[in-house]
């Protein structure tokens, strides 16, 4: 018998369609790819980058002396200034024609509020403009206001906030971040100060010979020198109507100059600088800063190294206190005992920037403040800042260079009638000097018989005590090694001075500017 063998076969449920989640459906969906942000490595991109910029840049101030050859490296910088130091010659500057109504200016900020406000600068500010952004700028000083005139024409300003550059610029500030970063400074003590009794009270362990500085000061006005009552009865009203001044012990030093930049790499530090101080042919003020050399072992590798460990930890702190950016220390080195304290903070490029960004150890890779317009410039990068700093340390990386500030130092108020015209200037051997040739840099000094010249005051300006009427800057050195000015100094100054022709006058109506320092 046989038996029928009988399959069964399951019966399989067709799938369901499930309705995607909304995870699922992104998945699904083809994703677009995003370029990668363009990252510069290392100095030669960072050098292409800028020399293919198409963001309109700008320095706005009161000459365009701090910033000299910015517009080299970068493409589409561009100057805008009050005072026309190369008489409508220089392709990158531009200064309005017209004089339009305003208060006398009483500072640096003053000047640049004018020209933000002025019909002309707001007009070329339009015709370069990129979309909504009128650009980005930089100042040599700026203030509240104007931060609000330049956000009002859209311009975005490459420093950090004026709130913050004020705190730390007061010099009683710059002691307190000193103490945070490590940094020695000469002895002393913050305090207010009633009367000489009190200054004594309060100074008792710093001696009675002492150095007094006010918050805030430009160039030597607010420096006091102080051993007796009389020196003090002297500057009294301007001491006790602070709050709080720096009281220092009075030392027998030297002063230098180093400049850097706080970056996301770290501090980047230029060489140390000689500093020209209170020399009688050039300025009134016995602590008044009127020049700069630059030139290989100018120190002893001690302190060098001192020096720009002080600066690295100095602006690392800055770095920890929001800032970013440019920055300058003003460094005086104790003749007797060889210490390098930190005389002063200077937040932002100085009278000292022409000669660090000019420098062979700028040439070479670049300047300091291509660096410091990098970090507002939106762009990510890459840089070795210990081997920079390394390598600019070298001392033959750096050649001679010095700059000479040259006051008005008569308290008198004159009319020019003749000045000398910026450019290149030879000099003879019996010290004559004569025009050689119209150039915007000062690279085209070829030697020491020659020098770069930047009038500030012209032809219709007028002369006060302080104010200042030009600078020269040549090859080689013009102080001796103990810190004098040299011959070839006096001859230059003596020869610079000769060429301006000015009577005194009663006639107040129209100062050059303002009762201080243009340049720094």
């Amino acid at each position: 018998m046989t038996t029928k063998k009988t399959t069964t076969v399951k019966k399989v449920a067709k799938p369901v369609a499930k309705k995607a989640t909304p995870a699922k459906k992104a998945a699904a969906t083809p994703v677009k790819k995003v370029a990668a942000k363009p990252v510069l490595k290392g100095v030669s991109d960072i050098r292409r980058f800028f020399h293919k910029n198409k963001t309109p840049l700008y320095f706005i101030s009161a000459t365009n002396f701090n910033m000299l050859g910015a517009d080299e490296w970068i493409k589409g910088f561009k100057f805008i200034c009050h005072i026309e130091c190369f008489d409508g010659q220089h392709p990158n500057v531009f200064s309005p024609k017209e004089e339009i109504p305003h208060d006398e200016f009483t500072s640096i900020e003053d000047i640049n509020n004018y020209l933000l406000q002025h019909p002309e600068v707001q007009d070329y500010l339009t015709t370069r403009k990129k979309g909504k952004s009128a650009g980005k700028a930089m100042f040599l000083m700026f203030d509240e206001k104007t931060e609000k005139l330049a956000k009002k024409l859209g311009l975005e300003i490459m420093f950090p906030s004026a709130k913050m550059r004020t705190f730390m610029d007061n010099k009683v500030n710059t002691n307190r971040i000193a103490e945070k970063a490590g940094v020695a400074c000469v002895p002393y003590v913050l305090s207010r100060v009633k009367d000489y009794a009190h200054l004594n009270e309060v100074s008792k362990v710093l001696g009675t010979d002492l150095v007094i500085q006010t918050p805030f000061g430009d160039s030597g006005h607010t420096t006091f020198f102080i051993s007796n009552e009389e020196e003090f009865k002297k500057y009294e009203e301007e001491i006790v109507k602070e709050k709080e001044v720096k009281i220092m012990k009075r030392i027998n030093c030297k002063g230098s100059a180093i400049e850097a930049c706080v970056t996301k790499h770290g501090t980047i530090v230029a060489p140390l600088m000689t500093e020209l101080v209170g020399f009688k042919e050039m300025t009134p003020y016995k602590g008044g800063w009127c020049g700069n050399e630059i030139y290989p072992n100018a120190f002893t590798p001690e302190i060098r190294e001192k020096a720009t460990k002080y600066t690295q930890l100095f602006g690392d702190q800055l770095r920890k206190e929001g800032y970013k950016g440019y920055f300058e220390l003003d460094f005086l080195i104790d003749q007797d005992n060889g210490e390098i304290y930190l005389g002063e903070l200077n937040p932002r490029v100085t009278g000292a920037s022409s000669i660090t960004n000019h420098a062979v150890f700028a040439l070479a890779d670049a300047p300091l403040f291509v660096f410091h317009i990098l970090e507002w410039m939106n762009v990510d990068y890459e840089l070795d800042v210990e081997h920079l700093n390394e390598r600019w340390a070298r001392q033959e990386n750096i050649d001679g260079w010095s700059q000479l500030i040259i006051k008005h130092t008569e308290d008198t108020i004159e009319y020019i009638s003749e000045a000398p015209p910026s450019g290149i200037w030879k000099m003879f051997d019996n010290g004559h000097i004569q025009f050689d040739r119209m150039d915007t840099h000062r690279r085209a000094v070829e030697s020491e018989n020659e020098a770069f010249f930047l009038h500030i005051a012209k032809e219709g300006n007028y002369l006060y005590e302080g104010a200042d009427m030009g600078i020269l800057v040549s090859r080689g050195r013009m102080m001796t090694d103990d810190f004098q000015l040299n011959d070839r100094a006096k001859a230059w100054i003596k020869a610079i001075r000769g060429k301006y022709v000015s009577q005194i006058t009663e006639d107040k109506r129209e100062p050059l500017a303002l009762t201080g320092s243009l340049t720094k």
